[in-house]
């Protein structure tokens, strides 16, 4: 790379004849590093190298850069655009470049980073260097077409980002209530369960310890409507009865108020999570590929797996699959030091996360499963967290057999007689869906 082609040029300095003039080829690779508000692309040719590196404000002057795409369509040129999946700040003209008609390709991060000094033998990245870099990438056939999720995925997608923000909400407040209880009312968390919808309309109807000792009768005929008649009349008698014993220190008007509104908070964030979850269920039932999973995984897990990875029909293989869950391998080995191999953890952290715990439901419920678990243990000098992850890797695999229309036989992912396991012809593949289902 030559050092002139890092010079920035203002986007109302260029033209497109200036443009045209300097890339008489076919086709023109436009490299856009993405940020916040200062833009930089790169207009290059596979000949002519980069031509210019332009700078714009975004969105201020994304019009004028536009243009200057527009101009280069009209004229005849093929543009390639080449962008980094980095954020969503160049999602916005991302989608003014397929709407004027620029193919659109994406360069992974990670590729950028590691070609820093490979084209100039200088280890430093600035704005202009990454355009530049995006172009040789680019040529190099190292970029992808940028595919875009059609409008079920993204309707998902935007089903489960709302269904996480009333999980989180739920989360994050629900270890707040339960440090108060243990301060004020700690006898209250062995009688009924934290999550349970009965103890947060009991503590917000009727209040905390005093008030429930004062009305017992109240409290009581609460406890047993919000269970619908579920909970036993011993327990109701033992909670309530122990907001007159309680060891705990008494609560201010103030703190009572405020553990009041934590709990309806707490009830009104557990039913909104419940509802957004019905929502995701009710898409995913229409996504024939969700379907298919969630009889291995559960509902909530396929259709978080469909949103975060994509398609297993966009794989080539089932390692693809996996690495784009970053349960790849890698590992750092040097002369006659071996490294441990480890995960190299990309792609979506989320995916991740509710593949572990269905692996986790996985080793609860399944002999199959638990078996090679154990044995994996034993033979790796009690590593669990090496067994677990071996597991993971086994069941995305597994998972993109199954998304593809193949029935699922856990017995074909291990080797039942090894490990000493009579097989019934009856048995199941995997445990029913509903028990491998996320939960809260």
């Amino acid at each position: 790379m030559k050092k002139r082609i890092y010079r920035k040029t203002a986007v109302k300095d260029v033209s497109v004849p200036w443009l045209l003039e300097r890339l008489p080829e076919p086709v023109v690779i436009v490299a856009l590093d993405v940020a916040k508000h200062a833009m930089v692309s790169a207009f290059a040719g596979a000949e002519a190298g980069v031509a210019s590196t332009v700078s714009f404000q975004h969105p201020q002057e994304s019009p004028a850069w536009l243009a200057l795409i527009a101009g280069l369509l009209k004229a005849g040129k093929r543009v390639e655009a080449v962008m980094e999946p980095s954020g969503s700040y160049g999602d916005a003209l991302r989608h003014q470049l397929r709407s004027l008609g620029a193919a659109v390709y994406k360069v992974a991060s990670k590729r950028t980073h590691d070609a820093a000094e490979l084209f100039d033998a200088v280890p430093s990245m600035h704005d202009a260097k990454a355009a530049a870099v995006l172009v040789r990438l680019h040529l190099s056939a190292l970029s992808t077409p940028w595919v875009e999720a059609n409008d079920s995925v993204r309707e998902l997608s935007a089903a489960l980002a709302t269904m996480a923000l009333h999980q989180d909400h739920y989360l994050r407040n629900l270890n707040v209530l339960e440090a108060l209880l243990a301060r004020h009312w700690p006898e209250l968390l062995s009688q009924l369960e934290l999550t349970s919808a009965s103890m947060l309309a009991l503590l917000a109807r009727v209040g905390g310890p005093s008030e429930v000792a004062a009305a017992p009768e109240q409290a009581s005929k609460l406890l047993r409507g919000i269970s619908h008649g579920l909970m036993d009349d011993e327990r109701i008698a033992c909670a309530v009865a122990s907001a007159a014993t309680t060891l705990g220190a008494p609560l201010l008007p103030a703190e009572r108020d405020y553990v009041q509104q934590l709990a309806a908070e707490l009830h009104r964030a557990l039913k909104a999570y419940k509802a957004a979850r019905g929502h995701v269920h009710e898409l995913g039932a229409h996504n024939p590929e969700v379907v298919r999973l969630s009889r291995v995984v559960g509902k909530t897990t396929a259709a978080v797996l469909v949103a975060e990875v994509g398609s297993t029909a966009d794989f080539r293989c089932a390692q693809s699959y996996a690495k784009a869950m970053g349960l790849n391998l890698r590992e750092k080995s040097s002369g006659n030091k071996v490294g441990r191999p480890s995960l190299t953890k990309r792609g979506s952290s989320r995916a991740r996360m509710v593949l572990w715990l269905a692996v986790l439901r996985w080793v609860k419920r399944d002999d199959v499963a638990r078996a090679w678990y154990h044995r994996k243990i034993e033979r790796d000098g009690g590593r669990k967290m090496a067994a677990l992850t071996a597991l993971m890797r086994k069941l995305a695999k597994a998972l993109y057999h199954v998304g593809r229309g193949e029935a699922l036989d856990v017995h074909k992912l291990f080797d039942s007689g090894r490990l000493g396991i009579t097989v019934s012809a009856n048995a199941p593949a995997l445990p029913a869906a509903a028990a491998m289902e996320v939960s809260m």
